[in-house]
């Protein structure tokens, strides 16, 4: 799993990416967020080559959780080809976020 740490990084490890990416878009002030993370670090375990999973720290680049209209967190975001399909406010289970991915026709479980 990666911490994106600039723009460009998450221009090329998700905008660019020929995988689906799970954005997983945080704080690290927010208790929502520390619960949401074992399922990410999960998800990025078992990702494999079906898709990406990058973490976004909203007070370190809160330019690109503001463009994507991030409000509260947690937040999760799917892109697929570039594109958010999907956005997911809190906390949720390993099941429903591979759910979602499948959903989109790009991973399967």
């Amino acid at each position: 799993m990666t911490p994106l740490s600039s723009a460009s990084q998450f221009d090329s490890e998700v905008l660019q990416s020929p995988r689906p990416v799970l954005v997983d878009v945080y704080a690290d002030w927010c208790p929502p967020c520390r619960a949401l993370s074992p399922v990410i670090d999960d998800l990025a375990a078992s990702s494999g080559d079906r898709f990406d999973v990058v973490k976004l720290n909203s007070d370190e680049l809160p330019e690109i959780a503001g463009r994507y209209g991030v409000t509260a967190l947690p937040t999760v975001l799917i892109f697929v080809d570039g594109e958010v399909v999907e956005t997911s406010v809190g906390v949720q289970s390993k099941a429903h976020y591979l759910n979602r991915l499948e959903a989109h026709g790009k991973v399967r479980t």
